[in-house]
């Protein structure tokens, strides 16, 4: 990813077309002990579990597809997707050409829940990493790979963490993961003018979307993408405002019932490039929950392509924020 720019008119610009039985319940007093505010806990989202997750990833090193850490975490993800009893776990392979010729071997992974329930909703999060530390503050540094614990490692993270979850208690609907490849080797110049470099896997995915057809797509879904950052808050981002408003309000406001309304800010931030646009354009209208407005630099997270992108900046408190937001959804979407 991507580009950022606070501007909303750059959204609306670019012209994107626009398209529960609950589960095991827990309620509590609200922080403040506001007897009208209560907060809304579906399933049991393990925040330890997540960050374990995110540094499974990390130990690998930089999964830049065509290494070998790229292969050997293509392989953990679908090993724990089968360890959770996914219905079919889908392995896309390809070959796509990058913006500077290199050609990159690719994997999406899909892996299917519930999958004879025809309503259906998607989740997605990107498991490739950053070649290169372009923002990284020492030159010589530069061309060298990130470590990618956010950007990367923390939406998978979530995403599996999710999975485990609908292996102990299973959704009404029915619930796709998709782990997207190649997002993040784009041209980190000219962003307006370079969309296309950028989301590769999911650029492949939509000229062929296994396992659907036109006719039975997905109702909506959410990308994961920086979601484990330390105080990280999270606006609304600003294509998937103008392109998949309801579902934009829906996470906000599940947030707030989750007990994370300090989290998740329902003003717009950003306008960024990233898996969600092209899926949206698909006929999936796709909301982004990612850091696009940090207090530190008005974009994205400090740590953004640097090396700085590691461990030490992850938090359990943000994995669980954003996973137990989205497991609320998920628990609550019908069948019909």
């Amino acid at each position: 990813m991507k580009s950022c720019t606070t501007l909303l008119v750059t959204a609306l610009a670019l012209g994107l077309s626009t398209m529960p039985a609950c589960k095991s319940r827990e309620k509590t007093a609200s922080p403040d002990d506001a007897p009208s505010t209560q907060i809304e806990i579906l399933g049991k989202f393990d925040a330890d579990s997540a960050y374990t997750f995110v540094a499974q990833q990390v130990a690998f090193g930089p999964r830049v597809p065509g290494t070998p850490g790229h292969t050997a975490c293509r392989d953990w993800i679908v090993d724990k997707l089968r360890s959770y009893g996914a219905d079919s776990i889908i392995v896309q392979n390809a070959t796509v050409t990058a913006f500077n010729g290199d050609c990159l071997p690719i994997s999406n992974i899909i892996a299917q829940f519930n999958k004879l329930v025809q309503r259906r909703i998607l989740l997605v999060a990107h498991w490739d990493t950053r070649p290169w530390a372009d923002e990284c503050p020492d030159p010589e540094r530069r061309n060298e790979p990130i470590p990618g614990a956010n950007d990367g490692a923390s939406g998978v993270a979530v995403l599996l963490e999710i999975a485990r979850n609908l292996a102990m208690e299973h959704p009404n609907a029915g619930v796709d993961l998709f782990f997207t490849d190649a997002e993040d080797y784009g041209k980190s110049t000219g962003f307006d003018n370079n969309e296309e470099t950028w989301c590769l896997g999911t650029q492949y995915w939509v000229k062929n979307m296994t396992p659907y057809t036109h006719d039975n797509l997905p109702v909506y879904g959410i990308l994961l993408d920086m979601v484990g950052g330390k105080d990280a808050r999270f606006h609304q981002e600003a294509f998937s405002q103008t392109n998949a408003r309801t579902i934009t309000d829906k996470v906000w406001s599940e947030a707030q019932r989750a007990g994370h309304a300090d989290r998740f800010i329902p003003k717009v931030g950003g306008a960024v490039v990233d898996d969600h646009i092209f899926l949206s354009r698909a006929g999936i209208p796709t909301t982004d929950i990612i850091e696009c407005n940090s207090q530190a630099t008005s974009t994205f997270p400090i740590s953004w392509h640097t090396h700085n992108d590691n461990l030490s900046n992850i938090s359990p408190r943000t994995l669980l924020a954003v996973g137990q937001t989205v497991l609320n959804i998920v628990y609550k979407e019908k069948a019909y």
